[in-house]
């Protein structure tokens, strides 16, 4: 997964890729031929005493060094730019992916998941691409290099390197094998930190209303601790690496110094040619020593790699048309023939054999009992999920044929629980129509019964909003979220419980409000109060996902028991309010 990885979205850095090899090679090349030089002015200017053989010597090696460092830090910035864009470009990819995604896959990975993905997993490859440039390439150029000029110094030494490398390389990898499972299940407990931190402070109003809060910080605490436990771990196996590595390159430091001397007492080698050897051995257990520390973010790397391939590999349950079907006209007609749904695992439908029609001018009310499916068939409208069985049709054209930018835009959609983006009450109304203009954003307000609080506001329509819409109370937020949708103007509106948090003089002048204005549309209402629908000119009623009637209010009454259970439910309420 992580080199299809890196092979896709590192194709368009190819360029940049080849000038860090580039680079690279030369500066590797520079610090290989360093050594060799000192070796000469030992041998041949020191122990002879010729000055002019030294300064030309000198004089060259700061040449060569000037061009190391020149490429190094040339290799340093293309191979951060190319780490940079890399991961801009996965995050990307991920971040669309996720916007195609139906609720089914939204609910199966889960928000924490998703975005720990999208930052920490991306996070981890993209430091992975960085290193590879800046070591990884340099490693196996430094270790072949650097054989080939030892062995040109002196053969005798060669099986020092022989002993030492495959040494440092098997101590170092047992390490390894025993952090990969770590670093797995590190990414599988970071997951469950982001959800239990996103549910208490999503919920901290119910955590202090039940008085739960030593509860959710004990459960915060194993969460971390675990978390804590498995990093301590590999943070362990982590910290032998470098102990490992230091005490095998100071035995082969005092091995080629060992063995060393006796050649040079034996007249087989030379002081500089000794110096040379060691620094290139040193050279080369170095570049072992990198390439090993890039094994060690690999695996990890690896899991995170795993990770966002199966993000983007994942295909919506609702995919757009092959070959979309534009309907002929835009009245905003909706039917929905035998549609039902069930939800995965589930081992009964939400939704079975639900036919009716709700046609433009004309209100359509649903209502039934908690879990009876009345979401659920708001959300078929819009694709949020596909029918199981049956069609839903808009405009005579089954919505899973139509272009989803098409049906999205034929269609004002106010959630069960308004959700307001960080910004204005401006910039959240705009969402429906971004060249709505400021008039237009007043009477859509007007309409929604919240122009009086938005004009009480010390900036009016550019009033701060919160991120969710923290700020405002619950009623004011539904209030926008239908302003949102009348700034639209779309042929079909669909309103789910969205009056639940209005007081009923609130709600009445809203319903009264609307008519004028969604008078060509189709309108559908789910509703808990019979208030609310008492008026339309269709009530669907369902119950247990099945539809047990449709009529108006009065003609319910009569044929529909369901009906008038719910109604007589709320009668003392409703009468004492």
């Amino acid at each position: 997964m992580l080199i299809r990885l890196l092979r896709t979205h590192l194709r368009r850095y190819s360029r940049q890729l080849w000038a860090v090899v580039a680079l690279q090679l030369v500066g590797t090349m520079a610090a290989l031929y360093l050594p060799s030089l000192n070796a000469g002015i030992i041998d041949e200017g020191i122990a002879k005493g010729d000055t002019p053989y030294i300064l030309g010597a000198g004089g060259w090696m700061l040449v060569v060094t000037l061009l190391q460092i020149v490429c190094s830090v040339a290799a340093v910035w293309f191979g951060a730019r190319t780490a940079m864009g890399f991961g801009r470009d996965v995050r990307s990819s991920v971040f669309h992916q996720v916007g195609r995604f139906s609720a089914r896959e939204v609910n199966r990975f889960g928000a924490p998941s998703l975005i720990t993905r999208n930052t920490n997993d991306v996070q981890q490859v993209q430091m992975l691409v960085l290193m590879s440039c800046t070591m990884l390439v340099s490693a196996p150029i430094m270790c072949v290099g650097g054989v080939i000029m030892a062995l040109q110094e002196d053969v005798g030494l060669s099986w020092l390197m022989g002993v030492s490398v495959p040494v440092l390389v098997v101590a170092i990898g047992l390490v390894i094998i025993r952090m990969v499972p770590k670093f797995r299940l590190m990414q599988v407990r970071i997951d469950a930190v982001n959800r239990v931190l996103r549910e208490q402070i999503t919920g901290i109003r119910v955590v202090r209303a039940f008085v739960r809060e030593p509860q959710e910080t004990a459960r915060f605490g194993v969460a971390n601790t675990e978390v804590t436990d498995v990093a301590t771990s590999a943070g362990r196996l982590q910290a032998l690496i470098f102990p490992i590595v230091t005490l095998v390159l100071n035995v082969s430091s005092v091995a080629v110094l060992w063995f060393g001397a006796a050649r040079i007492d034996a007249g087989e080698m030379q002081v500089g040619a000794l110096t040379a050897f060691l620094a290139y051995l040193l050279q080369i257990l170095m570049a072992v020593m990198m390439a090993t520390f890039m094994a060690i973010m690999i695996p990890r790397a690896s899991v995170c790699a795993e990770r966002i391939t199966e993000v983007l590999d994942t295909e919506s349950s609702v995919a757009p048309a092959e070959r979309a079907v534009t309907p002929a006209v835009r009245t905003g007609e909706l039917v929905l023939n035998g549609a039902g749904f069930r939800y995965p695992g589930a081992s009964a439908p939400v939704l079975c054999d639900v036919t009716f029609t709700a046609s433009p001018g004309r209100t359509t009310a649903i209502i039934g009992s908690t879990g009876a499916g009345k979401t659920t068939l708001i959300s078929m409208v819009p694709r949020l999920f596909d029918a199981a069985a049956g069609t839903v049709s808009v405009d005579g054209v089954d919505v899973r044929e139509i272009d989803p930018e098409d049906l999205w835009s034929r269609i004002g959609l106010v959630p069960q629980k308004p959700f307001l983006f960080s910004g204005t009450v401006a910039s959240n109304l705009r969402y429906g129509n971004p060249d709505a203009t400021d008039d237009e954003l007043w009477e859509a307000l007007r309409v929604a019964q919240g122009e009086d609080f938005v004009r009480a506001m010390a900036d009016g329509l550019d009033a701060p909003i919160s991120q969710g819409g923290t700020n405002v109370s619950g009623g004011q937020r539904q209030r926008l979220a239908i302003a949102r949708a009348l700034v639209r103007r779309p042929e079909i509106y669909l309103f789910d419980d969205s009056f639940s948090a209005l007081d009923l003089t609130t709600d009445a002048k809203l319903r009264a409000a609307l008519k004028p204005v969604t008078a060509g549309s189709t309108v559908v209402i789910v509703a808990q109060r019979v208030s609310t629908i008492r008026d339309a000119d269709q009530i669907v009623v369902l119950d247990g996902g099945v539809v047990v009637g449709i009529g108006r209010h009065d003609e319910l009454l009569e044929s529909c028991p369901t009906y008038v259970e719910i109604v007589e439910s709320q009668l003392s309420v409703e009468v004492a309010a």
